[in-house]
């Protein structure tokens, strides 16, 4: 029982760092929003 809870523990920062690194990663491939605001703003 008191083997799981650090498991645990680093399974959240694991994937807390992922998410982190990945979502970091996707926005510097992102366009930036003032590039492309016909993007945004095309709804009729």
């Amino acid at each position: 029982m008191q083997r799981k809870k650090p498991d645990m523990l680093w399974v959240l920062v694991f994937l807390f760092g992922l998410g982190v690194v990945t979502t970091s990663y996707a926005q510097s491939l992102w366009p930036k929003p003032g590039d492309m605001p016909a993007v945004y703003s095309s709804q009729p």
